[in-house]
């Protein structure tokens, strides 16, 4: 090879090299400055977590199962127990109390161990959600928005609350 030809393939190898170098980083750069969304913790499930209750008690997947017209409903979730000792948990829903003994170091799952709570008076249709506050101590709880589902799904079609309550006797 002359020196001639080695001095033209010079520039062409340059140029082919920074052509690929610029097609790479074209085509993978973005993931060096875009968030990746898989990073983001949430919850997998229908419902939402309760992390801040004030006490020992967390929530997991809380969501409302109610009726086409909203007027009752039944509260579902995981509710866990990270204290030693049994705890009392307060929970308002749409105004609405009701409570619940968690035993230390358990878990009672509204829905699948145990029946849902019933809400009286719930008045959110499906689709919507509606505030709930769960409180198990002392500390300070936040509120959030739970979703209110209906019985479409076939998972929830036994959750969706009677007409009448049921008799606890029965």
């Amino acid at each position: 090879m002359n020196s001639r030809s080695a001095a033209s393939i010079a520039p062409r190898l340059v140029a082919v090299i920074a052509l690929g170098s610029a097609l790479a980083l074209g085509t993978t750069g973005c993931t060096f400055i875009t968030h990746q969304a898989t990073t983001n913790p949430y919850p997998a499930s229908d419902g939402v977590p309760f992390d801040e209750t004030g006490g020992d008690v967390v929530a997991r997947n809380v969501f409302v199962v109610t009726t086409e017209d909203g007027e009752v409903g039944n509260l579902v979730g995981a509710f866990i127990n990270e204290g030693s000792k049994t705890s009392t948990v307060d929970i308002d829903v749409a105004g609405e109390q009701l409570t619940l003994r968690v035993p230390g170091e358990d878990l009672v799952s509204l829905g699948a161990d145990k029946m849902p709570l019933r809400i009286e008076n719930l008045d959110v249709k499906p689709g919507a959600t509606v505030e709930v506050l769960i409180v198990s101590g002392d500390g300070e709880a936040t509120p959030a928005q739970v979703p209110v589902l209906d019985g479409s799904l076939p998972q929830y079609a036994d959750l969706v609350p009677a007409a009448e309550p049921l008799d606890a006797a029965s």
